[in-house]
């Protein structure tokens, strides 16, 4: 009992301590991360017609919550339990009687590069599937001891990572990769199977309906590979859990000459415990292995030969653009290196406590848990400010409304997806219209990394921006509304020819186009029907587990894990 409230404590402190600006009213708006008051629901979230499904079902998700809870509400929700059950997560899993052992393990997961950088990026949703993967572990070896309640708790560990693609298909390979086994029966890990396929049909099925098609722009495989982040190189940034491809949102302690040295100790530290970790729990610890080894080689796969392959199998192999942001791959090895750096602490402390005396090896595991800290400081206080919360102009709410007066599609310019804004600390943050406005939204999905654009894969968007270059009036792409976000380039008088200015504010103007139909055509109604269909089936997949864990009144997923 005394053991969980302390790791509890722990996990709160931790949350406390990365997250401390969101005390302040407002949203955390960085690069992907664009939470709004009101979300609203529209077609373009459930079966998007133009553009592949990246933020399936996410965005669908986040509307339907937005229906309860107020975006700046939810945003601090979603994030305080990626930290929260990070660092629990980690330290329930670890096979040890010990406690200090655990608040290590809490320490060396949550307080990562890897979160640090996605956090940075604005990839909450993966951080999702990042919190999610010690309890989809845990929920694994109970069913495979045939525990109560087991099951529903794998879905419910597995439905958060399933928001996105990559979270979805990591928890689909670690079922499939740790639950299979001789003496366990065929046809419940068929069955556990299916239900975690389920869960990521909203995603699947809107792909395969996408007039978008499931190739990339290879430029993108050296655009998104891993990179170094001090003079040790990509591959040493990606085994301390680093080495993400946007410079910008890479910590500035990443960068110290120590940071190797530092990184190289704790992969002492880790191997020495992995054979513990292998000798506590066999019937996992090497299939763990499998799965960090083969996440780490995907996540290094654009740095080295690997990168051919790549680059032919997105341009011939549908869905193979989800390899290309490799980094992202390195959970399961994140988890796993976890686990062997607090195993290999606890072992070093037994030792020392052996031939020093035990107040020598609670000082080693003391500095082992503050390790992490120390090799990272800068993720403490929201990354030293970056995630500061700010408000909306009011603009967006007039123009919201008007558009929802008249509904049709949206042009948004200037024509670039990522832009800095005054009212947003000129932090880079993603166009917000999607997700504001109820209405289908041409945006730019071609990304600009350096002085290299990698192309998108939305036709739609692809032609208007080619229209556009060529100098031809915005009216020409056919939308009902023109969006302009001032601050950041007004776009030429002639783009705006033949165009009716409705609403001029302060950061947002407003142009309605007298020629286009007011609303857009549909998309086919088999497609979204079957996207609809997939969508409900999933959401009754975690409705019938959470029904399951109350009549069953299970809590057995919050014991710790022994040896």
């Amino acid at each position: 009992m005394r053991g969980g409230i302390v790791l509890h404590g722990v996990a709160g402190a931790v949350t406390a301590v990365v997250l401390a600006p969101l005390a302040l009213p407002g949203y955390v708006l960085r690069y992907d991360m664009t939470f709004v008051p009101r979300q609203p629901l529209n077609w373009e979230m459930i079966a998007p017609a133009g553009a592949l499904p990246r933020a399936v079902p996410m965005d669908a998700v986040v509307s339907v919550a937005n229906l309860a809870v107020p975006g700046w509400l939810l945003q601090r929700i979603a994030l305080v339990a990626i930290v929260y059950l990070a660092a629990l997560g980690a330290a329930r899993l670890l096979p040890t009687d010990r406690l200090s052992p655990r608040v290590v393990a809490a320490l060396a997961y949550a307080w990562t590069p890897l979160l640090a950088e996605r956090l940075l990026i604005g990839q909450w949703a993966l951080l999702l599937a990042y919190a999610c993967l010690p309890w989809l572990v845990i929920a694994v070896g109970d069913l495979r001891e045939s525990r109560p309640g087991a099951l529903p708790r794998l879905l419910l560990a597995a439905a958060p990572a399933a928001l996105t693609p990559t979270g979805g298909l990591l928890a689909l390979v670690t079922v499939a990769v740790l639950l299979p086994a001789r003496n366990f029966s065929r046809r419940v890990t068929a069955l556990t199977l299916a239900a975690v396929t389920v869960l990521n049909a909203p995603w699947l099925v809107a792909a395969l309906g996408s007039a978008a098609g499931g190739t990339s722009d290879p430029e993108g495989v050296a655009q998104f590979a891993a990179r170094a982040e001090n003079w040790a190189g990509a591959w040493v940034a990606l085994a301390g859990t680093g080495g993400i491809w946007n410079a910008q949102t890479v910590p500035a302690s990443r960068e110290s000459v120590l940071a190797p040295l530092v990184t190289l100790l704790v992969l002492a530290v880790a191997v020495a415990g992995l054979p513990v970790l292998r000798r506590r729990i066999p019937e996992s610890a090497g299939r763990l292995f499998v799965l960090a080894v083969g996440g780490f080689l995907l996540a290094a796969a654009g740095t080295g030969p690997g990168a051919v392959l790549l680059e032919w199998m997105v341009v011939h192999v549908p869905g193979a653009g989800l390899l290309r942001d490799g980094q992202k791959f390195l959970i399961p090895y994140a988890l796993v290196l976890a686990l062997g750096f607090a195993l290999g602490a606890e072992r070093a402390a037994g030792w020392t406590a052996r031939r020093l005396d035990r107040s020598a090896g609670r000082v080693l595991l003391a500095g082992a848990a503050l390790l992490p800290v120390i090799l990272l400081p800068d993720l403490a206080f929201g990354a030293m400010g970056q995630l500061r919360p700010v408000r909306y102009p009011a603009d967006w709410d007039v123009v919201a409304a008007r558009v929802a007066e008249t509904p049709g599609e949206v042009l948004s310019l200037p024509f670039e997806g990522y832009q800095r804004y005054a009212w947003a600390n000129n932090v880079v943050i993603r166009d917000p219209s999607p997700r504001y406005l109820d209405a289908p939204v041409i945006m730019n999905d071609a990304l600009r990394v350096g002085a290299v654009t990698v192309d998108g894969e939305n036709p739609r968007a692809a032609a208007a921006g080619a229209l556009l270059a060529a100098g031809r009036p915005a009216a020409e792409v056919g939308s009902r509304w023109v969006l302009v976000r001032r601050g950041s380039g007004e776009p030429a008088a002639n783009v705006l020819a033949g165009l009716r200015l409705i609403y001029d504010g302060e950061d947002l103007q407003l142009w309605e186009n007298p020629v286009a139909p007011a609303v857009s055509p549909a998309a086919g109604d088999n497609r979204r029907a079957l996207a609809l269909g997939a969508h409900i089936s999933a959401a009754l997949i975690v409705f019938g587990a959470v029904v399951a864990l109350l009549l069953l009144g299970s809590r057995s997923w919050y014991r710790p894990r022994t040896h």
